[in-house]
């Protein structure tokens, strides 16, 4: 579940920026539209405990966003959130394997190996365990991200321009895996983009709301 009230934020000495409430069921699809610079990645970033709010208030998963301080975020994190950034940052120096062990490391569990292997496996790249990231094609990384994604069964998932620099039947793909992740863990997803072919390609059987972000300033 995600809901937020009054929600904004402000960077350094500029325009305190101002986001529509909203309020997500647990499960539910979340779709933020909004051109460039609009404050979509903004909104992901106070929803992922990675900006504190500058005022008003965003609930995720139970967890009020202004109660947590760096420490605790960073723990709630790790064990709620399943983020998937537009630039998928996976450490070259490890393999697809270690990439994701490293997650697990992360949010303070043992290295569990059957479970590694069962998140690459449900997204069809088992047998890249022991590639390193520069011997993967771009569709293979993004699968590897969301692998990591949700390996340990987040409760939101959280995709910042999933579908940038795809081609249309890689978006398609891409969503479709998205959607399908989030539906087998049970996940809250949200998608941020500018993108109109994602709305276009989500799946309406499974249903989903869309916010449209605008550049509001005080």
């Amino acid at each position: 579940m995600i809901r937020t009230q009054q929600l904004a934020y402000r960077y350094g000495g500029g325009a305190e920026l101002r986001f529509d409430d909203v309020e997500v069921p647990q499960g539910g699809v979340l779709l933020l539209r909004g051109a460039s610079g609009s404050g979509k990645s903004t909104w992901l970033a106070m929803a992922a405990a990675l900006l504190a709010p500058g005022a008003g208030e965003i609930t995720v998963a139970g967890q009020s966003m202004r109660s947590l301080g760096k420490v605790a975020g960073d723990a709630w994190r790790a064990r709620t959130i399943g983020f998937l950034p537009q630039k998928l940052h996976l450490s070259a120096a490890l393999t697809v394997h270690g990439n994701l062990a490293m997650a697990q490391w992360a949010a303070g569990q043992s290295q569990d190996d059957g479970r590694i292997r069962e998140a690459l496996a449900a997204l069809g790249i088992g047998e890249l365990a022991a590639r390193k990231p520069a011997q993967l094609s771009g569709g293979q990384a993004q699968r590897v991200a969301l692998a990591r994604a949700v390996l340990l069964q987040p409760k939101v998932i959280l995709a910042d321009e999933p579908t940038a620099s795809l081609d249309d039947a890689a978006a398609r793909q891409a969503l479709a895996l998205l959607q399908a992740a989030a539906q087998r863990h049970g996940a809250t997803l949200v998608i941020a983009t500018h993108d109109a072919r994602v709305e276009a390609n989500l799946d309406s059987q499974i249903g989903f709301q869309t916010v449209v972000i605008k550049r509001k300033q005080l």
